[in-house]
């Protein structure tokens, strides 16, 4: 039977508390359809940069919004399907998310997505059948052995025993159900590669079936991917699976919240800017153009009047007016700095 050892401290209560107010305030946030669906977008283009970014893929985030968009770029195919398949699997996340509860099946499903085309079929949504390792390459190119998790024989009950204390732990904050969840099958370990990607994507869905998803807007990937050191560390409580065994995961918890604290705020930032009746202007109908420019500038945080030239193929001077269009609505915001200006959106 799995049982998590943690405590919850001061500061975790409290960042868990205004997590909460942030989470009301967004669930009764009201949102034109076109301008959620963009929000929703711009999620979907950093949660795929972000998790496949810390297991190495070299793209930008640029490179993943064209490829969502069905566009060819110029990259290693092994990067690009890396991409392509992640993007698959939050569209199974959305599925999976309406059911209550998950299972072995749907983690192994959920890896047969992500890692599909990038290694043998035998190791495609199937347990691993053997012995692996997590090694750091030193600088030296040499490679150092951090973590040893358990069997391949205990892999299969280790992951009835979490599902199981996942699906009957109502009384537990989901954020910490989460939080233990991530833990806990990072430490199982339970495939050959795609371990990472299926972890968050994993956390991601029991938020979803917890009803803390936020408008599903969400991104812990970006906080864990700022400093990918500090994210592997916070996971390091033992060199082997029997140290983790009964470990105190206070720290691992107080990182996972305090990351998600952090992009609540964030997400909040987000709603304020864009529900309807944040004020008399900022609440009219916004035209197709003006809907892809601010899909454009959510999704990578700034744009200005060159990408703008791109996005819409119009002579700069329109690219301009329609940029000033959105700043006298107080959507954006103009960000002064000679040749490099640029616009982000407006604070509220």
């Amino acid at each position: 039977m799995f049982l998590p050892t943690y405590r919850i401290s001061d500061q975790i209560l409290a960042w868990l508390s205004e997590i909460a107010q942030i989470k009301a305030m967004v669930d009764h946030a009201t949102l034109l359809p076109a301008r959620q669906a963009l929000l929703r977008r711009a999620t979907t283009i950093k949660m795929t940069h972000s998790s496949t970014s810390i297991e190495g893929n070299s793209l930008k985030e640029y490179q993943v919004l064209q490829i969502a968009d069905g566009k060819r770029v110029q990259a290693q195919s092994k990067d690009i399907r890396e991409v392509q398949n992640y993007l698959s699997a939050l569209e199974l996340i959305d599925t999976l998310s309406q059911n209550s509860t998950f299972t072995q099946g749907d983690i192994l499903a959920i890896h047969s997505r992500v890692i599909t085309g990038l290694v043998d079929t035998a190791k495609t949504g199937t347990l691993r059948r053997g012995p692996v390792y997590v090694v750091n390459t030193l600088p030296s190119g040499r490679e150092q052995l951090v973590y040893t998790p358990p069997t391949w024989q205990k892999v299969a009950v280790l992951l009835d025993d979490l599902t199981a204390w996942c699906n009957e732990s109502a009384a537990v904050h989901p954020i910490i159900r989460a939080g233990i969840l991530h833990y806990q099958f990072e430490s199982i370990h339970p495939f050959t590669d795609g371990n990472g990607r299926v972890g968050r994507l994993l956390t991601l869905l029991h938020l979803y079936q917890s009803a803390w998803n936020f408008k599903k807007v969400l991104v812990l990937e970006d906080f864990y991917n700022e400093n990918r050191k500090n994210y592997y560390e916070a996971l390091q409580t033992g060199t082997t699976f029997a140290k983790r065994d009964g470990a105190d995961i206070t720290p691992w918890l107080t990182y996972f919240i305090k990351g998600f604290w952090e992009e609540a705020l964030r997400v909040k930032e987000q709603i304020l800017s864009l529900q309807v009746g944040a004020g008399d202007i900022t609440s009219r109908r916004l035209t197709t153009d003006e809907l892809r420019m601010i899909d454009f500038l959510v999704t990578m945080g700034k744009i200005t009047s060159a990408d703008v030239v791109d996005i819409l193929q119009v002579p700069k001077r329109t690219a301009q007016a329609k940029l000033k269009k959105l700043e006298l609505y107080r959507i954006v915001k103009k960000i002064s700095a000679g040749p490099s200006t640029y616009y982000c959106l407006a604070p509220t």
